[in-house]
């Protein structure tokens, strides 16, 4: 049976973040009817005969629900589809919307990751990109995640935020390092239009980093990382052996997934396919409907090609030529020879017998690399 990735976005947040451009709302008198909707939805998807491999529930912020809704959500997942017995099923967490009766409820649904969005451990600066939790309530939410029994964490952190010096994201880091999560993510500020930072930079109100400042906290950080038992797997992302997130090496190794909720994105059968973004818009098209799409575009060989490198290229293990020819039955070195010969001579990629992969430079380069494999 074909495998497949799930992930249910939950659009919800207590306060929206300077930063984010994520689909997500703080009107929470929608939640009932969001939910009943996206149990809706699951139900319409529950005759696709694949096996879920990862279930990843992603926001906005999902433990802004409550117990019974969590509940209920968990519940609809294990009945409509068919759950690999090796599941990897993740939750993103606001420190700040956890307590012990939603970790409980987490647990016995069959969660068994934890994915935290910290950003940092000064209080200053979590205040400063509108986060609603400090580092002390990380720190208690932390070890209560740990008591609940759940050994398998991520923690999210961004650097190149305002204000913030390299030895202030050092700092947070070694404090979490000290912790031992089984994960870390490290995200580079990206000022994204409509969000309340893209507003402060066209005013000439946002103080960031020096763009070498910024590249300083990345290298010091895998440097740091790899020093403590830390795999540098794939672009942003470090993990103790044998925790790498399953679920992302989904979208990176460009696998089929399946995304319900508003604005979900999904790649079926080489088909891309999303949801309508606006919460009213996608309660109402499930009630009418079943379902709340609202593109569906095949994707072309020469896209998905390219779309394949693009991806694969974010881990650091590079592309393997292999797995190339089985998807396509053909050769990567004849189908990207000019942009392979180019970013070769740029020092941006290493072009070895059995795969492609990005230099340290090309580490730096990442999109000017990615462009090159464009159609």
């Amino acid at each position: 049976m074909d495998t497949l990735a799930l992930y249910i976005h939950i659009p919800f947040c207590l306060k929206r973040c300077g930063y984010c451009d994520f689909n997500s709302y703080t009107q929470l008198e929608y939640v009932p009817s969001y939910m009943d909707s996206l149990k809706r939805e699951i139900s319409f998807y529950s005759s696709l005969k694949r096996k879920i491999t990862s279930v990843y529930i992603g926001g906005g912020t999902p433990t802004v629900l409550g117990e019974r809704e969590l509940s209920s959500l968990i519940d609809a997942i294990h009945k409509g589809f068919d759950l690999s017995p090796d599941l990897e099923f993740t939750v993103e967490a606001n420190p700040e919307t956890v307590t012990a009766g939603k970790l409980k409820v987490l647990k016995e649904g069959g969660v068994n990751r934890i994915s935290f969005g910290l950003q940092s451990l000064k209080d200053e600066l979590l205040k400063a990109i509108g986060r609603i939790h400090t580092a002390e309530g990380f720190l208690k939410k932390y070890a209560m995640a740990r008591e609940a029994g759940f050994d398998n964490v991520n923690v999210d952190l961004i650097f190149g935020l305002p204000g913030q010096k390299v030895e202030d994201f050092m700092d947070t880091l070694k404090k979490l390092a000290g912790l031992s999560p089984e994960h870390i993510s490290c995200y580079s500020l990206s000022v994204e239009e409509g969000t309340k930072f893209y507003e402060l930079q066209e005013k000439g109100q946002l103080l960031l980093p020096s763009e070498d400042e910024e590249r300083a906290m990345y290298h010091s950080a895998r440097h740091f990382l790899q020093e403590n038992g830390y795999s540098h797997y794939e672009i942003s992302n470090f993990a103790k052996a044998g925790r790498e997130s399953r679920h992302n090496l989904v979208y990176w190794t460009y696998g089929d997934y399946l995304g319900l909720g508003a604005g979900a994105h999904s790649f079926l059968d080489g088909v891309r396919f999303y949801n309508a973004y606006g919460l009213k818009d996608y309660i109402d098209r499930v009630k009418a409907r079943g379902e709340a799409v609202e593109n569906r575009e095949r994707i072309s060989e020469e896209e998905q090609q390219a779309e394949f490198m693009i991806l694969g290229l974010r881990l650091v293990r590079g592309v393997e030529k292999t797995k190339f020819f089985e998807r396509f039955k053909k050769d990567l070195d004849l189908v990207f020879r000019q942009a392979l010969e180019k970013l070769k001579d740029k020092g941006l990629i290493l072009n070895e017998k059995d795969r492609v992969r990005l230099t340290e430079r090309g580490l730096d380069l990442a999109n000017e690399v990615f462009v090159e494999f464009l159609p």
